[in-house]
């Protein structure tokens, strides 16, 4: 595939996070989309930052793969410098400024980014929606990004429970994907799912739909 191509392509997305009991669950599709064409079938969109929170990501690719990179340095910078991991709230706040100071900066191609922030500290479970404005919100339930959320998030609605476990996120996190996967058309071809405990980040499901023609 062309570099340049993959760099600036927007994905059509849908993401999202639930809050659980002893958990947060958090999935992702799998396609990336430019100009209403698929481009790739197997994009990573759930990225860990640490071995205690991962990030979902929507938007502008480029954007996307750069502030990743970034919130992760700064990360790593943070720990030499105080000999302490940044919390949760601390890397919400971080990552949220550089969404504002990206969608700020002139550009002929507008650095458009989405993120579901999800992670562990010393003070418990937390999940975060860094909207592409930089604005920074924690989730008490359940959030859900990118262009299939409108379809997520209908199904979250009427199926989330206060009292729900990692188990039964997992389940709802797939219903919720599927629904969107099947009306949003910018999305599809695959869902990863993770889920942030008190063991730290955990892959827990990835699955590929098969979507080829057979004789």
């Amino acid at each position: 595939m062309n570099q340049e191509k993959t760099d600036v392509m927007k994905t059509g997305t849908s993401t999202l996070g639930i809050l659980c009991t002893d958990g947060i669950v958090v999935a992702a599709d799998k396609r990336a989309t430019m100009g209403g064409m698929i481009i790739q079938k197997d994009v990573e969109k759930i990225v860990p930052i640490s071995e205690d929170m991962i990030i979902t990501t929507a938007g502008n690719v480029s954007d996307a793969q750069l502030l990743g990179k970034l919130i992760k340095a700064e990360m790593k910078l943070k720990k030499v410098r105080s000999d302490r991991e940044m919390s949760v709230k601390e890397v919400a706040n971080l990552l949220g400024g550089m969404i504002y100071s990206n969608i700020r900066r002139m550009s002929l191609i507008p650095g458009i980014t989405h993120f579901v922030l999800a992670g562990k500290d010393g003070d418990g479970l937390h999940l975060y929606d860094l909207f592409a404005d930089g604005s920074v919100t924690e989730i008490k339930e359940y959030v859900a990004s990118g262009s299939g959320s409108i379809f997520a998030y209908g199904v979250l609605e009427a199926m989330f429970e206060k009292k729900m476990n990692s188990e039964q996120g997992v389940k709802l996190a797939l219903k919720a994907m599927g629904a969107a996967l099947q009306r949003d058309t910018a999305s599809g071809n695959g869902i990863d799912v993770y889920v942030v405990s008190e063991s730290g980040v955990k892959k827990v499901l990835a699955k590929e739909l098969n979507l080829k023609f057979t004789d």
